[in-house]
């Protein structure tokens, strides 16, 4: 009959009824979620205008051959103290360093050691003992960094209180006076980096690849501002390029300021010491010396971890030219200098490594802190490099004892050396100059060594609020000249004992 529904259509059409009753009920579910992630939403947005948005800082690669052009990471806590103007974040840093030095001997010299001065036994500063307090080590930083059109770059400046001490310093206000140590531009892209300014001497050891900052390089953890004897470095001012072939290898090549230099301990010619004396730095007068050309420096270091331990390996190599004038006989004098070094360390097990640095040249005396001449001259004029070597090994352990606090324990201990060769001349009349002829000051070393361990304590960390560590140092050092009169001491021996706190800015 027509319009009657049979019983199978009408099963159908409550199947149908019960479809859309379930699709009803999913959708206002999904009304309900919609409504409650709206809400939520809302209320992080209302929270998040309220607080200031930090601005993006460009990130730290991990190693230095990883950094990328135009990375950027967002501001953490662990930067609390950077701050951005424009596209440029800015990061302050360094350390307050209460420093304290007890000597068995007087070297005149403050908290820094004069490595190449100690006096002997039989006088009297060799007979007195030294204690002294200072904050000359302190130190200050400031980190510009940013990029522009696919390139990072970064300004750095670092500066302590050891510079040129005025005659009253340690009398009533102990106005130690500010000195720039580094002051440098850097450009980096994928492959290739430029640098300039004043900046550790690429002829300086790393701990890391090829770069001047300050974690990148080694010397040593000596609480001594003067480091370590055996440490072959400098901050000169300079052109520098690097090649970051892949993260393991890296080339370097820079032009440094160069001095060329007799350490005071070079007897000149008698008819040409009054020119000579200014024409080459004896360590008393500055900017008196030409220079012909600057230094060249050529550096490859190899980074790498096996079985998850470190490895660093790095070969330099030093070529300088000096130049003088002889107003006797109206000629110009020239003689090349050259050296190489061969530096590493490796992590033996984890967080114990194993340094080892070596250095050997041909008028290079000054890269050893200048503790040695760069040249000698002859009567009629001409002069020739001296040699000149050194060497520091040894061993570093660090023990994290707290945990994600940063508390570490710092454990060391090294030997390092120098060694002069000597360079004995007749002048006009007979007599010998030079340097180490017999007869020559006691200033003239032959070698110098030292051995040096030590603790470093981190006693509080924070990422917000820096660190507060304790700095100890013990060191015997010897030095011997190549002459010294009969019956005088052949050795000048001192023990030390350095001190310090310092609180570090994070």
């Amino acid at each position: 009959m027509a319009g009657t529904v049979s019983a199978e259509e009408n099963e159908e059409l409550l199947a149908l009824r019960q479809k859309l009753a379930e699709q009803e009920r999913q959708i206002e579910a999904m009304r309900a979620q919609i409504a409650e992630q709206k809400q939520l939403l809302e209320g992080l947005i209302a929270k998040s205008s309220a607080m200031p948005v930090p601005a993006p800082e460009i990130a730290a690669p991990k190693s230095p051959f990883a950094a990328s052009a135009g990375q950027t990471l967002a501001v953490t806590s662990e930067a609390p103290t950077s701050f951005q103007i424009g596209r440029v974040r800015f990061k302050p840093g360094g350390f307050l360093d209460l420093g304290f030095v007890a000597r068995s001997k007087n070297l005149g010299s403050g908290v820094p050691t004069a490595f190449g001065s100690v006096p002997f036994g039989d006088s009297p500063q060799g007979r007195l003992s030294d204690v002294r307090f200072s904050a000359q080590n302190s130190r200050i930083s400031l980190a510009a960094e940013g990029s522009f059109a696919g390139t990072d770059f970064k300004a750095y400046v670092e500066t302590d209180f050891l510079g040129q001490a005025p005659p009253n310093l340690a009398v009533t206000s102990n106005s130690g006076t500010l000195r720039m140590r580094q002051y440098w531009f850097r450009a980096r892209g994928t492959k290739w980096e430029a640098l300039g300014g004043q900046a550790w001497s690429l002829i300086t050891p790393n701990r890391t690849g090829t770069d001047p900052e300050p974690s990148a390089v080694f010397t040593t953890f000596n609480e001594d501002p003067n480091y370590m004897v055996g440490l072959v470095w400098g901050r000169d001012p300079q052109i520098r390029v690097a090649y970051h072939a892949n993260q393991h290898w890296t080339a370097a090549f820079s032009l440094e300021a160069a001095e060329q230099y007799s350490a005071g301990s070079v007897a000149l010619p008698a008819a040409l010491a009054s020119t000579y004396s200014q024409q080459i730095n004896g360590g008393a007068g500055n900017l008196t010396a030409p220079t012909v050309l600057p230094d060249f420096i050529a550096k490859v270091a190899y980074d790498n971890k096996i079985s998850n331990h470190s490895l660093h390996l790095e070969g330099a190599g030093l070529g300088r030219a000096f130049r003088v004038y002889n107003p006797i006989n109206a000629q110009h004098y020239t003689a090349p200098g050259y050296g190489g070094s061969l530096n590493g360390n490796v992590e033996l097990v984890k967080n114990l490594r194993l340094v080892a640095n070596s250095y050997f040249s041909h008028g290079g005396g000054r890269y050893a802190f200048g503790l040695g001449p760069d040249l000698v001259a002859h009567p009629d004029g001409s002069i020739t490099p001296v040699g000149a070597s050194s060497a520091l090994g040894g061993l570093e352990y660090t023990h994290a004892n707290g945990g994600q606090t940063g508390i570490a324990t710092t454990f060391f201990g090294y030997w390092g050396g120098n060694y002069f060769e000597r360079y004995v001349v007749t002048d006009a009349d007979g007599s010998l100059i030079g340097f180490g002829y017999p007869g020559s000051s006691s200033n003239a070393n032959r070698a110098i060594q030292q051995v040096s361990f030590g603790v470093n304590q981190t006693i509080w960390k924070s990422p917000l609020y820096g660190a507060l560590r304790v700095m100890s140092q013990f060191s015997y050092l010897t030095r011997s000249p190549w002459w010294m009169a009969p019956g005088r001491p052949a050795n000048a021996p001192v023990n030390m004992v350095h001190m310090g706190l310092r609180y570090e800015l994070p």
